[in-house]
C-alpha cells in the first residue's frame, strides 16, 4: 500500500478524507496481501488504460423533472475514479481489475415478503419499464462528489411488481460473489459478499433508482455492470452494485459498512453536513473533475434533495439514526 507524505513546500497536508477508512486499515496485514496480488495501489496504467467494458447504446428518454441542470462530470471521470472495492481499494483499481468480469446473461433471485417470488433474468426485471436518463449527484461518505447521468428505471415501479406484502418493511439486495472475476473479494477487506438494504418507504420514493447505464451506455464493470442501486440523497456506499438479490423483509437487514464498522457507518447513509464522520468534516465536499481552486463547495442537506426526501425522516434524531 502506498502512503502519501507531504513532501517539503506542498501547499497543503493530506485531508482526513483522503485517508483509508478505518473499516480498512484495521485490516492493515490483510491488505497490504491484497495489494500486492491484485495491484489495489493502482498507478501508473491503471488510470491510463482503463480495463475494457463491452458496453452498447441504450434507448431511453431524459427525465427532467428528476434531472439537476449542472453540467455532469466527464465519461472519463465516472468510469477511472470509482469505490468498488470488489476489484481493489484504489480509485483507480476497478478499472484497472474489472475487465474479466461477466456481465451477461443475468439473473436476480426475489425472495421473501413478496407474492412474485423466483429467479428473473435481467430483461425480466426490467420488461415494461421504459428507460429515463436522471442527473443525479452523488455524495461519496470520503467527501468528494460528482454529477453523473444514470440511465435507469424506477425501483418502486421493479419492486411493485413482485407484489410486496404488509410484511415488508425492508428492501436487503446482495451483490454477486464471484471471487475468480472479483479478486478484492478474494481477501477479507470486508465481509463479502457486499450486502445493502433501504426502508421500504426510502425504496418507494420516486428518486430512487435501479441504473443499467450512464451517458446513455450499459454501465461499464467498474461501475456497478449490469444492475446497481442509486439513492441521490445517500452517500455514495450505499448504491450497492451487480445486484444479484432482492429480499423483502420484516426487520431491518445488515449492511456490508455497518458490520465492519458501526461506529462510522449507519444503516441510513443520508448526507448530513451537519454530522461529522468521527475522524472529517463533512461540511464540505472536493467535486471531482473541477479546477485546484473552486473544487470545494459546501455540502448541501440530503445532498440537494432535502425538499423531496426530509418528510421520510421527520421526527427522527438525524444524528442518531445516521
Amino acid at each position: 500500500m502506498l502512503i502519501r507524505q507531504p513532501r517539503p513546500g506542498d501547499c497543503a497536508a493530506i485531508r482526513p478524507s483522503e485517508i483509508t477508512s478505518e473499516a480498512v486499515y484495521l485490516h492493515r496485514r490483510r491488505l497490504l496481501q491484497a495489494a500486492l496480488a491484485v495491484g489495489v495501489a493502482g498507478l501508473g496504467s491503471a488510470w491510463s488504460q482503463p480495463a475494457p467494458a463491452d458496453v452498447a447504446a441504450l434507448d431511453y428518454k431524459r427525465n427532467a423533472k428528476y434531472s439537476l441542470d449542472e453540467a455532469p462530470n466527464s465519461y472519463e471521470d465516472i468510469t477511472s475514479y470509482n469505490n468498488y472495492y470488489e476489484f481493489g481499494i484504489d480509485k483507480g483499481a476497478p478499472a484497472a481489475n474489472s475487465g474479466r468480469f461477466k456481465p451477461q446473461p443475468w439473473s436476480v433471485a426475489v425472495s421473501g415478503e413478496c407474492e412474485n417470488k423466483g429467479t428473473f433474468t435481467l430483461e425480466d426485471v426490467l420488461k415494461g419499464h421504459a428507460l429515463e436518463e436522471r442527473v443525479y449527484r452523488l455524495r461519496c461518505v470520503e467527501a468528494w462528489s460528482m454529477v453523473i447521468p444514470w440511465t435507469g428505471v424506477s425501483l418502486a415501479d421493479v419492486l411493485k411488481r413482485f407484489k410486496p406484502t404488509s410484511k415488508a418493511k425492508y428492501v436487503a439486495f446482495k451483490t454477486v460473489m464471484r471471487p475468480a472475476e472479483m479478486p478484492g473479494q478474494r481477501y477479507p477487506v470486508l465481509e463479502w459478499p457486499y450486502v445493502e438494504g433501504l426502508r421500504i418507504d426510502e425504496a418507494m420514493h420516486p428518486l430512487a433508482i435501479l441504473a443499467v447505464g450512464l451517458y446513455g451506455k450499459t454501465l461499464p464493470n467498474q461501475n456497478g455492470a449490469p444492475l446497481r442501486l442509486i439513492t441521490p440523497w445517500k452517500y455514495g456506499f450505499k448504491g450497492i452494485k451487480s445486484i444479484v438479490e432482492i429480499r423483502f423483509v420484516e426487520r431491518q437487514p445488515p449492511t456490508s459498512w455497518n458490520i465492519s464498522a458501526p461506529h462510522e457507518y449507519g444503516f441510513y447513509a443520508n448526507v448530513n453536513p451537519h454530522v461529522d464522520h468521527p475522524r472529517w468534516s463533512q461540511a464540505r465536499e472536493r467535486r471531482i473533475g473541477r479546477g485546484l481552486f473552486d473544487s470545494r463547495v459546501p455540502t448541501l442537506m440530503f445532498n440537494g434533495y432535502e425538499q423531496e426526501v426530509a418528510s421520510l425522516y421527520q421526527g427522527m434524531d438525524l444524528k442518531k439514526f445516521y
